[in-house]
């Protein structure tokens, strides 16, 4: 008969109980989340860009009651005495479209910037989504408010030249607001190819 050695049993060491949390790690995670809180302080800035909206929206109905005033009663809009009926409509029309991409403008950067700076509006599937949110960002923004600044300086340039006409601006402010104008379009196009330029050193696949 063989005898059978009885098993060993090794002893079960005990588990070490975690440790306390480092200070340092808890103190960085709390300025890190204090930091990221922060973006919020920027909520009051996009509220009032929306009160900006609404005073846009009241000078748009101030320019439009004085465009059917004068259609109807032929009454003088002031600052526009003697400029005839077409000049006179032209500038008023070309005030409403002022107004009008200001106001765009204003959408823009308050959609816009909330939603790369602030927080994401969850508007995935939504039916009135505008068809820019879905690819903003950063250089995306800055490339469209450089364009509708372009617009609205060719508003004004254009004005300028038809106020012209009846000798209200000198030769000068023509040149200057002419001047200014080529320096946005110039803006305009450095930010565009600087974007394109970012787009295209983007990381790429390894062979």
């Amino acid at each position: 008969m063989t005898s059978s050695t009885p098993a060993t049993v090794e002893p079960v060491q005990p588990v070490e109980a975690a440790g306390p949390v480092e200070p340092s790690r808890s103190y960085g995670h709390s300025v890190s989340s204090l930091i990221f809180f922060s973006r919020w302080l920027q909520l009051p800035l996009y509220l009032g860009l929306i009160a900006a909206q609404v005073v846009y929206v009241w000078q748009f109905l101030k320019e439009l009651w004085h465009l059917v005033e004068f259609a109807v009663t032929g009454h003088e809009v002031h600052g526009m005495e003697g400029f005839g009926t077409e000049a006179t409509t032209m500038l008023v029309v070309l005030g409403l479209v002022d107004v009008v991409m200001i106001s765009n403008l204003l959408i823009m950067v308050i959609i816009g910037g909330y939603e790369t700076f602030v927080s994401r509006m969850r508007l995935d599937g939504h039916p009135d989504q505008p068809e820019w949110l879905s690819h903003v960002n950063a250089n995306v923004l800055k490339t469209k408010l450089a364009m509708s600044i372009i617009g609205i300086s060719s508003i004004h340039l254009l004005r300028t030249f038809i106020e012209s006409s009846v000798g209200n601006v000198s030769a000068e402010t023509m040149m200057w607001q002419t001047i200014i104008h080529v320096a946005f379009v110039a803006s305009a196009l450095a930010l565009a190819w600087i974007d394109k330029m970012s787009q295209g050193s983007g990381p790429r696949n390894g062979h």
